[in-house]
């Protein structure tokens, strides 16, 4: 499967190169002098060659040079809910970020993407604002198993659907019968569905004006490993490719790799804040930590990384879920659940898979790469020829502290607020034109994508 854009045109001025003492290709870093022509890389070249005549020039010394982040699960909420975030301040907070291409979530915009008209609405919204490339998932909700094929056909990436309420009522869950009955039809035209995998009947509501222990004792791992079991199960059976999104239990991780082993078509992600924050470090009143599924202790992080080392989670995300600070009141059971982190997801991994000792390519291979398989986007992903010139620059060994009023997000709330992280962003490309440069914003180069139709 491959994209097909629409929009700005890309570049094509004379040649660039991009030297680097540290370029992350899917072969390993190495010292290199990517060549981009007509904003797709053309060639990957050793250090020290000579540029091709007329190219211009660009040493980053040791900056490390990355592909462009690809951040398959966001929340831009935009239309209907435009002041949690938007398409505008999403994607400038993306390419700032270091985040080239993102897909958009079905749900907290009005109207959820349940149908044509309201892919076409959203896309009329996101074509005059986006920075970075952007693409849509599908929903599938009660009511719309007719409109499923016609999604694909008109090229959303896939489907998302929940197995528990979602926060909002225009994008309700399936119920088990419907699960079958969407996976069924979905595999018909070899489709993908993306699954919020929480069993309702292992949730409990969290007590009122309790502090986070009550909120993550109504949300167990149970509930996890339950759906979890549930959509192995029915995706065995009835072939259809599914993938668990923001995996927060790493008591799953045993079934999946099972599954796989057995041939069952399931990938899975987890995002930051699983990977970098802990139950036992957030404080009662502290909903900025809140999501669903939640953020587990500190034992159950250790075999997350475990999980992305052995290769069965497939890419970490960011799971952007922004709203108003008012949402965010300091009751846990009542405060929006999300965490917002769509510009900070790079330095977040990298501190923290550092410490492990991970390297740039690892972190380029889940936040890039299998993203981009995942969806799809076979232009995406990589510093390799043929590959769209989507790059971000990173100083790998500066530090930051994060200041909330500094972030292009709509609303300065994020869990991340006051941390000091490594890995300074210096730049991001979009085929080969530079967007953004120490966190200011450039320009808007932003193409919408869709799934190349069958």
């Amino acid at each position: 499967m491959s994209a097909t854009v629409s929009g700005l045109s890309a570049a094509t001025d004379r040649p660039l190169v991009l030297r680097s003492t540290r370029v992350v290709t899917p072969e390993g870093v190495r010292a290199a002098s990517v060549v981009v022509r007509d904003g797709v890389i053309a060639a990957v070249l050793p250090h020290g060659a000579e540029p091709p005549d007329g190219a211009r020039l660009e040493d980053l010394g040791d900056d490390a040079l990355l592909p462009g982040l690809v951040d398959t699960h966001v929340h831009v909420n935009d239309p209907g809910r435009a002041e949690w975030e938007g398409f505008w301040s999403a994607t400038r907070a993306a390419a700032a970020g270091g985040v080239t291409t993102l897909l958009d979530m079905p749900l907290n915009s009005v109207p959820p993407t349940t149908d044509v008209a309201a892919l076409e609405v959203k896309r009329a919204v996101a074509g005059p604002a986006a920075h970075v490339d952007v693409g849509f998932w599908g929903g599938a909700v009660p009511g719309n198993l007719g409109e499923l094929r016609p999604l694909h056909e008109a090229g959303v990436f896939g489907f998302k659907c929940f197995l528990s309420p979602s926060g909002v009522e225009e994008f309700p869950e399936l119920a088990p019968d419907q699960l079958r009955a969407a996976m069924a039809e979905i595999a018909e035209f070899d489709g993908l569905l993306i699954v919020h995998a929480e069993d309702p009947t292992r949730l409990a509501a969290p007590p009122e004006r309790g502090g986070y222990a009550g909120f993550l004792a109504s949300r167990p791992d149970g509930a996890e490993t339950r759906a979890i079991a549930q959509l192995i199960a029915l995706a065995g059976e009835l072939g259809t490719r599914v993938h668990v999104l923001h995996l927060s239990s790493a008591r799953a991780l045993p079934m999946l790799a099972d599954a796989r082993r057995a041939g069952v078509p399931v990938s899975v992600e987890t995002c930051p804040h699983f990977l970098t924050l802990t139950a036992e470090e957030v404080p009662d009143g502290a909903t900025e930590f809140k999501c669903c599924p939640p953020i587990r202790e500190a034992g159950n992080q250790d075999a997350l990384w475990s999980g992305l080392a052995d290769g069965t989670v497939d890419c970490v995300v960011s799971d952007h879920s922004p709203c108003t600070a008012d949402l965010k009141s300091p009751d846990f059971a009542t405060a929006w659940g999300g965490i917002s982190s769509l510009q900070l997801g790079l330095p977040v991994v990298w501190t923290a898979a550092w410490a492990r000792g991970h390297t740039l390519a690892d972190v380029a291979r889940w936040m890039s790469a299998a993203p981009a398989r995942l969806a799809g986007l076979e232009a995406k992903g990589g510093v390799a020829v043929g590959r769209d010139a989507d790059f971000v620059v990173l100083a790998p060994e500066e530090e930051f502290t994060v200041d909330p009023a500094l972030l292009h997000h709509r609303n300065p709330v994020t869990a991340y607020a006051g941390r000091t992280l490594r890995g300074v962003v210096r730049s991001s490309w979009s085929r080969g034109r530079r967007i953004t440069e120490d966190g200011d914003v450039l320009h808007r180069a932003g193409r919408l994508m869709e799934r190349t139709r069958p």
